[in-house]
Order: C-alpha cells, then sequence, then structure tokens
C-alpha cells in the first residue's frame, strides 16, 4: 500500500496510527476525531476503496485516478475537493519542476494524495501535531497546512525566476547567441507557473465565501487569508516576470536589427571601398594599355612600316604614346577615378 502515514486524530493529539485502511475506518468509528490519510501515487482501486469507504463523487474520484489536473477547489456536498500544482525549482539545472497533489476535505477526514516529490507532506503533519490547538481545529487545518506549505515553496521558485531574468538582461548586451532560446523556454516557465499559482486567488476567494456557512473558526479564517496574501504577492512577481520577458525580447529584436544594420553599413562600405579601387586599377590599365598597344606595334620589325625613315619618328611615337597616357589620366582624373 502507498500510505505515507495514516493517523486518527481528536482533540488535536494522535489517537492511533492504524496499519491499513482497513483499519482506520474501524478505528475512526472507535475513537471518533477524524482520519488523515496520506498516500503517494495510489492505484486506481486504493483510490475506490477510500471513495467507497468516506462517500467521494465520481467525479472528483475521476479527476484524481486520471490527474494532469489544472489546480481548482471544488464542492461536493460537504467536501471539500482540491488539486494543487506544488512547484520546486532545481538549481543544478536552473529549471522549475512541477507535481501534483489531490485533497479531500471531509467532516471527519482529510486525504491528501501526491504525486510527485513535493511538497513534503511529513514535515507539515509534524508542523501541526506540533500544534495542537490548530490542528484541534479539524480537517480544515490540514488544508491550511498543506496550502501554508505549497505557497511557502513557492518562495524559492519565485526567486530562481527572478535570477534566471537578471542572467537573461547580462546576456541580451553580451551578444551571446543563445539567449533567445533561452528567453523562450523561461516564458515557458513563467506562464506554468503562473498556471500553478493564478487559481489560487479564486480558491482562496471561494473558501472565505464558506466560511460563515460551513463555520470555519476565526482563528483559521486569519490563517487562510493570511497565506492568500502571500499568494498575491507571488501571483504579481508572475505577472511582472512575464512582462520582463516581453520586453527582454523585444529588446533582443531591436538588437538583433541594429547588429544586422550595422552588418550591411559595413558590408556596403566594404562594397564600394573595392568599387573604388576597381575603378583606380581600371582607370591605370588603360593609361598603360595605350602606350603599350603603340609600341606593340612599332617593335614588330617590319621593312614596310611607316615613319621608320623619317628621322622624327622615334620622338613622335613617344610623344604619341604621353599624350594618350596623359589625355586618359585627365578624363579619369576628372570622372574621379583617380
Amino acid at each position: 500500500m502507498p500510505v505515507v502515514d495514516n493517523a486518527i486524530y481528536r482533540g488535536g493529539r494522535r489517537v492511533a496510527t492504524p496499519a491499513s485502511l482497513e483499519e482506520t475506518f474501524e478505528t475512526r468509528e472507535a475513537h471518533g476525531g477524524f482520519a488523515w490519510i496520506g498516500l503517494y501515487r495510489p492505484t486506481d482501486g486504493e483510490i475506490d476503496a477510500l471513495a467507497s469507504e468516506f462517500g467521494l463523487h465520481p467525479l472528483s474520484v475521476e479527476d484524481a485516478k486520471k490527474g494532469h489536473q489544472r489546480a481548482k477547489l471544488e464542492r461536493y456536498g460537504d467536501t471539500l475537493f482540491v488539486v494543487l500544482r506544488p512547484a520546486r525549482y532545481l538549481d543544478d539545472v536552473e529549471q522549475v519542476e512541477f507535481g501534483e497533489l489531490h485533497v479531500f476535505i471531509g467532516p471527519d477526514f482529510a486525504i491528501t494524495i501526491r504525486h510527485a516529490e513535493s511538497p513534503d507532506l511529513a514535515r507539515v503533519r509534524r508542523r501541526l501535531e506540533g500544534n495542537p490547538e490548530l490542528l484541534a481545529k479539524g480537517p480544515e487545518s490540514v488544508l491550511y497546512a498543506v496550502l501554508d506549505e505549497v505557497v511557502d515553496e513557492y518562495v524559492p521558485v519565485d526567486l530562481g525566476l527572478e535570477n534566471d531574468i537578471d542572467e537573461i538582461e547580462e546576456q541580451l548586451f553580451s551578444g551571446d547567441p543563445e539567449v533567445t532560446r533561452r528567453i523562450y523556454d523561461l516564458a515557458s516557465e513563467v506562464m506554468e507557473f503562473q498556471r500553478a499559482t493564478r487559481p489560487l486567488v479564486g480558491m482562496f476567494d471561494a473558501l472565505e465565501r464558506g466560511f460563515e456557512k460551513y463555520g470555519v473558526e476565526l482563528e483559521l479564517q486569519r490563517y487562510l487569508r493570511d497565506v492568500k496574501d502571500h499568494v498575491i504577492r507571488i501571483v504579481e512577481h508572475g505577472d511582472g516576470f512575464r512582462q520582463l520577458l516581453q520586453n527582454a525580447l523585444q529588446v533582443h529584436s531591436t538588437l538583433v536589427a541594429q547588429r544586422q544594420n550595422e552588418e550591411i553599413r559595413v558590408l556596403s562600405e566594404t562594397a564600394l571601398a573595392q568599387s573604388e579601387q576597381t575603378k583606380k586599377i581600371s582607370s591605370w590599365a588603360a593609361i598603360i594599355f595605350a602606350p603599350s598597344l603603340i609600341a606593340a606595334v612599332y617593335g614588330m620589325n617590319f621593312v614596310y612600316m611607316p615613319e621608320l625613315d623619317w628621322p622624327w619618328g622615334y620622338p613622335f611615337a613617344v610623344a604619341l604614346m604621353l599624350g594618350f597616357a596623359a589625355g586618359l589620366y585627365g578624363v579619369f582624373k576628372r570622372r574621379g577615378w583617380l
């Protein structure tokens, strides 16, 4: 049996620790008080046994069997069915791990069904057993203590997410290419965290509306309102985290666009500089080509060539080459190629 702990309480004290669920049912009838049964990942048959003994509503039993429920509070007659999404921050991988916890609260019983490693309900039980006055208020005190533990465990998650966002802000301006993926991953975690925490505000509102109808003691009402205040602060932080991540994504997009514009500008300047160099090279090639062409013609050593017998033929050829070169130089200089 996946029973983590099983006890009968009367007057805020543990009066029996049954060895099995069957013994719990018998002991509760014999001693009175209320039973607190803590289970860890029970089978469908074990949940059915609890449902039969404590008269749990079929819809709540179906949800408890299926799991993967959203955080919610539902009332079936005089029985409360509460689904919580506890969370813990894993420092080694910088990720948030979410679990699921089902709580049934009736007039004379409290049933907790844990589907993850957190929260530590053994610590919750020890805390309540160390405060008999609070435990004497009945199964509602168990609900308060469980809610308080779940909300307290949200605080390290809140701090871990805040630290991750601070690191992202540093990555944004360092040009880290992995920052985009981290923003999206962290945004998913924040959204999941909001889905776990935001419904709690409505759940506490629903509990408050039933305080008078179900005779919840004044001191316990104060405790629950205190937990609600903590929840509201955590929800507000979650909203702030989401806005910060949206801003970070916008800033990242702007920085990427700026870097791309800078790269395009550099490429354009480089292309322009290369074009100017090409013009200069082409201009000098043309200037050198004209004298080379004339010199090549006169270097063919043909017998019948113009000006070979003319005394001024050589000076004329040199002057022609210089004239062509000077003319081309002037043209290219005027056009700005040189």
